[in-house]
């Protein structure tokens, strides 16, 4: 199970716009220009990523890295399907049994440093990347709008990432959410978008999604007139936070967080920059054109940050 999320997350980075990593070339692999989409843009990056068409499935595409990574492909029918091979280069990484820790604290060692931004940017060294950096690895779906679960000061629609499950996805979506109730008193109500968040529609730069979340946005507004909308969103989905704003009034949102955005050069809607914060890890393919695509799926560990900011950008005051 565990060896499924991280490969369902991994395929999160991977499968974005290909622009972000365009012309790249990574140390030790060689050069490409990785013009592909989905794995065929790493393809030229990394010598046989694509695996062999003849082999089983389960080692399709993770075959080409085992010269990188010893023991990545794995044998047999073991649930670690040869991401214990990561142990060497990631201590920790390959966890034992079915514990449902996974062994993710060894991720740490990966990311020394991170980067946050908005109109008022700063930027975060330091680990901490551990296991509570994936959102637990779950999934999520919350209804708090279309459900009509009630009016709370605070209305939070996040828009989760490629192949993410649930509408809130399990990477940031949730732990953003929970800390936003856990600062607020439970002042909060959380709905995720649904949308496809497919390696498609990430050539749509969000469209596959926007207007389904401008939509709960009115929606949110028209049930609940006081209620502050706050909007999240995270890869692909903050693409999706770009094309839903672009159709609404600058009063209708109060305030945006986005997490490894492809499009974070560019401003959302008709919000103020200063009511925007954009979390970018340093090395993360799809924000920041790095080599690491595993520094796409650490955001988890910014929840609180996060969190914060959205409710301070409100005008509220956070208890820490």
């Amino acid at each position: 199970m565990k060896s499924t999320v991280i490969l369902t997350l991994a395929s999160i980075a991977i499968a974005a716009p290909t622009r972000t990593i365009e012309n790249r070339q990574l140390p030790g692999f060689g050069s490409g220009s990785g013009t592909g989409t989905g794995l065929d843009a790493w393809k030229s990056l990394i010598p046989g990523l694509s695996g062999s068409s003849s082999g089983t499935p389960t080692g399709s595409g993770l075959d080409g890295l085992s010269s990188l990574i010893p023991g990545l492909t794995g044998s047999g029918s073991s649930s670690s399907s040869g991401l214990s091979g990561l142990g060497s280069l990631i201590p920790g990484l390959s966890g034992s049994g079915s514990s449902s820790s996974s062994g993710s604290s060894g991720l740490g060692s990966l990311f020394p440093g991170r980067s946050t931004s908005s109109t008022g940017s700063d930027s975060s060294s330091g680990g901490g990347f551990g296991l509570p950096s994936f959102g637990g690895l779950g999934s999520s779906t919350e209804n708090g709008v279309t459900q009509n679960d009630g009016c709370k000061e605070y209305t939070f629609i996040f828009a989760r990432g490629t192949s993410e499950m649930g509408n809130m996805g399990s990477v940031v979506g949730p732990p953003v959410g929970k800390q936003l109730n856990s600062l607020t008193g439970d002042k909060v109500t959380v709905q995720g978008v649904t949308y496809p968040a497919d390696a498609a529609g990430n050539a749509m730069m969000g469209a596959s999604g926007g207007p389904a979340m401008a939509k709960l946005v009115k929606q949110a507004l028209s049930q609940c007139p006081k209620t502050k909308v706050l909007l999240g969103g995270y890869s692909q989905g903050a693409m999706v936070v770009h094309n839903a704003a672009s159709s609404l009034d600058a009063g209708q949102i109060t305030a945006a967080v986005l997490f490894g955005d492809p499009l974070k050069a560019q401003g959302v809607g008709k919000l103020a920059g200063d009511k925007v914060k954009e979390f970018c890890n340093m090395g993360d393919p799809l924000c920041l054109n790095g080599g690491n695509v595993m520094a796409h799926l650490t955001y988890g560990s910014d929840a609180e940050t996060a969190a914060k900011f959205l409710i301070e950008a409100a005008g509220a005051s956070t208890s820490s």
